[in-house]
């Protein structure tokens, strides 16, 4: 039920120590109270006078009072460390996120990434904030009590103590039940979270080509597996809710019997009879409290296990290899890669042998069907990838991968939909170089071609852009992008990854004319399918099913007639079909 990892948290056992004290001073509340609350009976039965209950009964309204503050005390002193352990998972979370890429989020999903990083935290501050209390008080109040009734009459200690491993050998029957089904319940929560995020990104796409019905009715189906999933679930939650609280009400009862019995034969007096059967229930409320939440905490308890999964990956080391200087990338610098293997995960490798040799200011084409790995190897050269093995060498410093915090101050990247932050159109050009002047970023877009469209903005470039604010074109967004790149001169390795991929032809060739002026001076990897863009490379890396499976300049696999006039004789036989 507790991840052991959760005593590896800083500050825990601290924490846990006061909580374990705290717990010990409730349980002396709870026998006093069970005391003195039947003293004051024993007298009333007696028919004593009412001045004999007076101080049991302040007694015991003391102990009770104490002993509901202090479980609201151990809550309050708790909180902090919860508060400030949730704080640093989602800290760390997101840092892992950015050191390991976008492999984690192609591998687990968008909607999950998202979903282990916002509600995965709170329900892990939940989780921490039930379990540990929870855990300290079932190790704690019932064996108090029980000592303290094996004081009173050893035979109904012996059968609480008998009674107690049955009750939980049937609790972890049902909670291994239990947790199967709520792991698949997470699961399936992911999964919907997965469909949302996906149907979001594709409505409009889906709304164009008459689909968002048909798609929603996938959604919908998924929502329901989802709730089947739950049912189940809570069904297993109330059946082992009923289990317990029938169980423990019947040895109650038994207790009551024996206690009877005994009454009526003299071997017991009323008031010791009266204690235990008042410090029964109670020896049995902390197992009960914990089973009542034990399926509150499920959820909770797999979002720590998948946050803490994703901690504890490893991250590239041996980032600061490549020695830094400005600009990073020089007229005759070289890049080269010698059978290098790229995977997500354990996954079969995704690029496979992969060998090229680029000097200085080449613009290198990436050709290949879709597929094929040509963004594979893009996010490879930006260092979100790390190859499994293979040689890289950049400017004669041998790398295990491109990690490097100097490549990564030499490149700027550009996919196929560029992200614009909700922020100023200002603030989104000057992303590479937020202390960049008004006039350097003025000049910047106007070699992007966006003077034009600015003028057109009421507020300029303070308009506000990006999510929930006003909406950008494809065309606009990719000029935001080369703007960026204008902007930074430092930066003189550019990746594109189907950069013009969902734009139209017109708006594509007005691009080009912008975009070419960028290539000058720059290190250029072209991820494309438009065969256009490769009359304008200087070399070429043909791609197949992850391997590169010839290059050149486009002079030399023209006359080879190889997979590359296969390839342009297959898309254009697309083309124009």
């Amino acid at each position: 039920m507790i991840d052991q990892r959760v005593f590896k948290f800083p500050g825990v056992k601290p924490a846990a120590a006061i909580e374990a004290v705290l717990t010990l001073i409730q349980a002396i509340m709870i026998i006093i109270q069970a005391q003195y609350l039947s003293v004051a009976i024993v007298q009333l039965w007696k028919q004593q006078p009412i001045g004999t209950i007076v101080t049991p009964l302040a007694i015991f309204a003391v102990a009770f009072l104490a002993r509901h503050l202090l479980t609201v005390l151990k809550d309050w002193l708790l909180y902090p460390f919860v508060e400030k352990t949730t704080k640093t998972l989602r800290k760390q979370f997101m840092a892992k996120l950015f050191d390991l890429g976008p492999s984690v989020v192609a591998e687990k999903g968008t909607g999950n990434v998202v979903t282990m990083g916002l509600e995965g935290i709170d329900k892990i501050q939940t989780y921490l904030m039930m379990i540990i209390g929870k855990v300290l008080d079932l190790s704690i109040t019932p064996w108090l009590v029980l000592i303290y009734i094996a004081f009173i009459q050893w035979k109904e200690a012996l059968f609480l103590l008998a009674i107690y491993p049955l009750i939980i050998l049937f609790m972890i029957i049902l909670g291994l039940a239990a947790q199967a089904k709520a792991d698949r319940q997470y699961a399936g929560y992911q999964r919907l979270s997965n469909h949302f995020v996906d149907t979001l990104r594709g409505l409009p796409t889906l709304k164009q080509l008459g689909l968002n019905e048909t798609y929603a009715d996938n959604v919908y189906q998924v929502s329901e597996d989802y709730r089947k999933k739950t049912m189940a679930t809570l069904t297993i939650a109330m059946t082992s809710t009923f289990a317990l609280d029938f169980f423990t009400t019947l040895s109650i009862a038994i207790i009551a019997v024996f206690l009877g019995f005994g009454l009526m034969d003299n071997t017991i007096q009323l008031l010791p009879a009266l204690v235990i059967l008042t410090l029964a229930p109670d020896y049995f409320a902390p197992i009960r409290n914990f089973a009542n939440d034990y399926h509150a905490t499920l959820n909770g308890k797999n979002a720590l296990t998948a946050v803490l999964d994703v901690l504890q990956r490893e991250t590239p080391t041996d980032r600061q290899l490549l020695p830094t200087r400005e600009p990073v990338w020089q007229a005759d610098d070289s890049l080269a890669l010698a059978h290098v293997n790229v995977s997500y995960g354990d996954a079969a490798p995704t690029l496979r042998d992969i060998t090229f040799n680029v000097h200085g200011f080449q613009k290198v084409g990436i050709i290949g069907a879709s597929g094929s790995g040509k963004s594979t190897l893009i996010n490879t050269l930006g260092g979100f990838l790390s190859p499994a093995d293979g040689q890289i060498n950049v400017r004669g410093t041998q790398v295990p991968h491109l990690d490097q915090q100097a490549w990564q101050r030499s490149f700027v990247y550009i996919p196929q939909a560029p992200y614009l932050f909700h922020a100023s159109l200002r603030d989104n050009l000057a992303f590479y170089a937020p202390d960049a002047s008004d006039s350097a970023v003025t000049a910047a877009a106007a070699k992007a071609g966006l003077t034009d469209w600015i003028a057109t903005l009421p507020d300029g470039l303070a308009t506000q852009i990006g999510e929930g604010a006003r909406g950008v074109s494809g065309g606009q967004a990719q000029r935001i992008a080369l703007a960026r790149a204008f902007l930074d001169d430092s930066r003189r390795v550019l990746l594109f990854d189907e950069p013009t991929a969902h734009l139209d032809i017109e708006t594509e060739v007005e691009l080009k004319q912008t975009m070419m002026p960028v290539f000058k001076d720059h290190l250029v990897f072209f991820a494309t399918h438009r065969l256009h863009w490769m009359n304008e490379m200087d070399y070429i890396l043909v791609m197949d099913h992850g391997q590169i499976v010839e290059q050149g300049t486009p002079a030399d696999l023209q006359q080879q007639n190889g997979a590359y006039v296969r390839l342009r004789s297959e898309m254009e036989g697309a083309t124009t079909r």
